[in-house]
């Protein structure tokens, strides 16, 4: 079996991959075509866009949070059943960890053998355009480029002279051409684009993408490129990433709405095939914490939702008291932002669950961004001390302790920034609260770590007839 893919790839961050890959997925589905999405790299937002426009989940492929053989069984399982697969590279094709470019897209496009259509941005150029998209060609020769699509080409003309330019000294057939557009169709903040989930119009924000795709992409040739794929056997699969689930034994509650809905597909696919119920509640609408034996609160922007989160004080009072009785929660990043004692955004200050004695900040240039690599120290209620753990983060906030009381850390901070350069994971009872995120096909051990402690929380609950501290694995007091 033979899964025809395409990688959009570009020369840097910025170039027009998201708004290309989007609109030529909008586009295919429109045709009837079955289009699986992929985001190289960790990114939840692109992601999230990809997935609507898809309307199936967008999964992430990384070589730094995964092994090889981790990330083609999880390509081939998740694109096996549809016409096509869009993958959208991140940063520029060959930026990776160092000077050799190590997990970068184009070593993603040659894993996976996926042809590569070349993004690039046209501005105040012409036969330079041509010149780079050469120089991709000659620093790997192994690189599978195919095409080029040229971004923000100020008319006919200037889109003539490139594209001869580019075919003549490269060889490569230009698959489009998209001009300078009057609105912005996606627009930005902090993190990267707005998400889809706070966008107002974010249908119409895609079927405008569809339209630039429509108009500007040769999508027959780029659909002849992903066709030109070497075949390869998808028969061979990790036990870790085929999606079998067991019959919930235990209830995980899940923090999820506008404000907290960084969450990769497979990290709740793995806590459901250990044997949780995924119960979603919303810290925005809801009164309480409903009956559940662990919390797993994600990434997000509580920032943003700042007034509304601070409003609901029932919940943020249930929340502090579920904490204390010792309910086993896993939060990341704007999850373990929530649990601290206020939020200090655009010069107001707002209460959260007042979980942790921190009060966080908010700067303009972000405190912790890439990839992470983290070592157990402290004993906590999911991760054996010595493990090693690779995330990543992206956060503008940062922690202002409160409390003279040594604060407990569970992580040593070995690449990356976590909550002060050397530490991440703070540990208050059954709670770990951390800056980083994992995605659970690199970080096989969380899934079943997290609904080992509901388990046991939920079985000293019931045979107490209260509320359990999770025996043997709790850090702090």
């Amino acid at each position: 079996m033979s899964i025809p893919r395409i990688l959009v790839a570009g020369l840097r961050g910025g170039s027009g991959k998201t708004l290309i890959s989007l609109g030529l997925t909008a586009a295919w589905r429109r045709k009837g075509m079955d289009v699986a999405p992929f985001k190289k790299g960790p990114d939840y937002i692109d992601a999230a866009w990809l997935s609507r426009a898809a309307g199936r989940p967008c999964r992430n492929l990384d070589l730094y949070l995964m092994s090889p053989r981790t990330v083609t069984d999880s390509f081939f399982l998740a694109a096996g059943d549809s016409d096509v697969a869009v993958i959208e590279g991140n940063r520029g094709l060959y930026d990776g960890m160092d000077s050799q470019g190590s997990c970068s897209t184009v070593e993603l496009a040659k894993l996976l053998r996926a042809s590569v259509v070349l993004a690039v941005d046209c501005s105040k150029s012409t036969r330079t355009v041509a010149a780079m998209v050469l120089g991709c060609q000659k620093l790997d020769l192994q690189a599978p480029l195919g095409g080029v699509i040229l971004n923000q080409v100020a008319g006919p003309r200037h889109e003539s002279v490139i594209r001869e330019a580019v075919e003549r000294t490269t060889g490569l057939p230009v698959l489009g051409a998209i001009g300078r557009l009057e609105r912005q169709i996606l627009p930005e903040r902090h993190l990267g684009l707005v998400p889809p989930q706070e966008h107002d119009r974010m249908d119409r924000a895609i079927d405008l993408a569809r339209e630039v795709a429509e108009q500007g992409l040769d999508l027959d040739g780029i659909s002849d490129l992903a066709h030109q794929v070497v075949e390869q056997d998808p028969q061979q699969r990790s036990t870790d990433v085929a999606v079998t689930h067991r019959l919930g034994r235990v209830r995980i509650g899940l923090l999820r709405d506008a404000a907290f809905q960084f969450y990769y597909p497979e990290n709740l696919e793995a806590l459901r095939r250990q044997g949780a119920d995924l119960v979603e509640i919303s810290p925005v609408v809801d009164s309480a914490v409903p009956p559940v034996d662990a919390l797993y609160i994600g990434g997000g922007f509580p920032e943003t939702l700042a007034p509304a989160l601070s409003r609901n004080r029932q919940f943020l009072a249930s929340l502090r008291e579920a904490a204390k009785a010792g309910l086993p929660i896993y939060a990341e990043c704007g999850g373990a932002v929530f649990l601290g004692e206020r939020l200090v955004y655009k010069q107001k200050s707002y209460d959260m669950a007042n979980v942790l004695p921190v009060v966080y900040g908010f700067q303009q240039r972000p405190k912790g961004h890439g990839y992470v690599e983290l070592e157990t120290v402290s004993e906590n209620c999911f991760y054996e001390v010595g493990t090693r753990i690779r995330g990543h983060e992206f956060h503008y906030t940062y922690m202002q302790p409160t409390s003279a009381d040594e604060l407990n850390f569970a992580f040593r901070v070995h690449r990356g920034f976590g909550f002060d350069g050397a530490r991440d994971g703070m540990s208050y009872r059954n709670v770990l609260a951390c800056y980083t995120h994992i995605h659970a096909l690199g970080t096989p051990d969380w899934a079943p770590s997290l609904v080992q402690a509901a388990e046991a929380y939920a079985a000293g609950k019931n045979s107490s007839g209260g509320p359990a501290m999770v025996v043997g694995v709790s850090a702090g007091t």
